[in-house]
């Protein structure tokens, strides 16, 4: 009986020690706070931007071309020569255009020197119309010799007209072949730069159908950049933007401008045929608008062709509270969002905040929050371990 009472004893002091040990944690122990991937409240520039890739080109770039027949017989510039407008640049060999010239001027002159005879005649006509009229009126000759006087009188003088109409169409072919001479003379048609030589002295050029290029020169002084735009961000880009690019050669320097105009249809319509392969095609296919602005190019640093890596400004603040878009939750009726600020207890509550500009990556608070409070981003109890399978498992086919 005695054993019996110890034993009972026992157990009941281990369970009284038992229950002290889970009072006393319960009292004295508080639990951990959750733990909170977070970040603060902090300062910072934003900036709301399309991003576009764009090419150089000069604002102005004219292909020089010949047009007249001839071998180039010598250029008078080089490549990457500043010239003027006006200044030669190249001559076509001028015989032929010379010869020309002068069988234009030969007939012109047998034109003059018929007309010269023609009026002789009808002076000499005129002084037999003059006198047939005289005899007639006195009855000394025959009607029909004062008729072929007249006749011969009209007839010089409708011969007359028409050697005035030759003489006209001479004088042009004339001035055409003192013209072509002149285009033997390539001059330059505006002030620039020469960035490409097409044909090399002792080239023959032949401008039958189309005016062959000589040279291509631009003025790189100020460079227009085309910005390809894609059609989801076109709607909201328009003419007197801000906007800056950079260059891979030069990626740490801003190039600024204003936005001049955007290209009512793509590129690409221009070569678009009216079938329904193409139409179908094109369905398919990325489009892209040009969004044009110049930029000046002082020492030439921008080159033609060059790849220029543009963003659009929508809208920029600088130095206002911002936190990262990963922080905002459900979006509410009034424009509002909820976003959890981790208190001193360590424990996130949720806070009401109005935000402005928004570039997807952080944006800005405008009321909710003050600088440094720490708004939740993850929380890291809802981030599952990975289990052994899973590790086991390997990445999913094609990764």
């Amino acid at each position: 009986m005695k054993l019996k009472n110890t034993k009972v004893r026992w157990l009941i002091g281990v369970l009284l020690v038992v229950v002290l040990a889970l009072v006393a944690r319960h009292f004295l122990f508080k639990p951990a706070p959750p733990q909170y991937l977070s970040t603060p409240v902090a300062r910072m520039d934003l900036e709301d931007t399309v991003l576009a890739s764009g090419t150089i080109k000069p604002v102005k770039q004219v292909s020089v071309g010949a047009q007249v027949n001839g071998q180039l017989k010598s250029l008078k510039v080089a490549l990457g020569d500043r010239v003027k407008k006006g200044q030669l640049l190249a001559e076509i060999d001028p015989v032929l255009q010379e010869n020309d010239l002068r069988k234009a001027e030969a007939g012109l002159a047998n034109v003059q020197a018929q007309k010269a005879s023609k009026q002789a005649l009808l002076a000499q006509y005129q002084l037999t119309l003059t006198r047939q009229q005289t005899m007639y009126g006195e009855d000394a000759s025959a009607k029909a010799d004062l008729e072929s006087a007249q006749a011969q009188v009209t007839s010089t003088k409708a011969d007359l007209a028409a050697l005035d109409a030759q003489i006209k169409q001479s004088a042009v072919e004339v001035d055409t072949a003192k013209a072509n001479l002149g285009y033997t003379r390539i001059t330059a048609p505006m002030d620039g730069e020469i960035i490409s030589v097409v044909t090399q002295e002792g080239q023959t050029v032949v401008s039958a159908q189309s005016a062959p290029t000589i040279l291509i020169m631009a003025n790189l002084d100020t460079m227009t950049i085309k910005a390809q735009v894609s059609e989801a961000d076109v709607v909201r880009v328009k003419a007197g933007q801000p906007v800056y690019f950079t260059i891979l050669g030069a990626a740490d320097k801003k190039f600024s401008s204003t936005l001049r105009a955007v290209e009512p249809a793509p590129e690409s319509i221009s070569s678009e045929s009216s079938t329904t392969t193409t139409t179908s095609t094109s369905s398919t296919t990325a489009v892209y608008y040009n969004g044009l602005f110049d930029v000046p190019n002082p020492g030439h640093v921008l080159k033609t062709d060059m790849t220029a890596q543009v963003s659009i400004v929508q809208g920029a603040v600088k130095q206002v509270l911002a936190i990262p878009v990963t922080a905002l939750g459900q979006k509410a009726a009034d424009g509002s969002y909820t976003v959890r600020v981790v208190g001193p207890d360590g424990h996130a509550q949720p806070r009401k905040i109005t935000t402005g500009l928004n570039n997807n990556v952080n944006v800005q608070v405008l009321t909710g929050l003050a600088l440094g409070d720490k708004v939740v981003v993850g929380d890291s109890t809802q981030i599952k371990p990975a289990s052994d399978e899973d590790q086991h498992r390997g990445p999913p086919p094609g990764h």
